[in-house]
């Protein structure tokens, strides 16, 4: 089992949030993977919501699915290799480096606790440029694409318990 797969092990009803702005170039790698896995999800167990730039409005919606994890998925500028990929603590160092977002990931995550009875993980991936009005890459939204196609694989059922 590898790391991906053991974030979902035991959960049942799981909210996958997409973070990124569209027209911020790789930043958009959270919103391409939240589209493209709600086009191969079905688990009527899983929720997929595409956050944009404000994940904070989302808190009512998350809270009412009645989550047992929640996944924020996001470009995260951690000094990696550009289209590197990471699993993080998103109250630990990693979620205060949100570049265009308006509420740092740390204190989304600390409002939601106060709401929802989940654990909360951070998938990030290195962005390479996050100017205004830049498409993404190509490297990036290969990189979205293979994330929401490995999600989907392990959320529609694709491992035994």
């Amino acid at each position: 089992m590898n790391a991906l797969e053991e974030i979902f092990q035991g959960k049942e009803r799981i909210v996958i949030c997409g973070i990124g702005n569209d027209i911020r170039g790789d930043d958009a790698f959270g919103v391409l993977v939240a589209e493209k896995l709600k086009k191969l999800l079905d688990n009527p167990n899983v929720l997929v919501v595409n956050c944009g730039e404000v994940p904070e409005n989302y808190t009512g919606k998350i809270k009412d699915f009645k989550p047992e994890l929640v996944v924020f998925v996001d470009a995260v500028d951690f000094g990696g290799e550009v289209g590197e990929y990471i699993i993080a603590d998103p109250e630990g160092t990693i979620g205060e480096a949100v570049s265009t977002h308006g509420l740092p990931l740390k204190f989304v995550t600390q409002f939601m606790k106060t709401m929802v009875k989940a654990e909360f993980v951070l998938i990030g991936c290195q962005p390479g440029s996050t100017g205004l009005f830049q498409e993404p890459s190509e490297l990036i939204r290969e990189r979205a694409k293979r994330l929401a196609e490995l999600l989907a694989g392990i959320l529609n059922g694709g491992g035994d318990d």
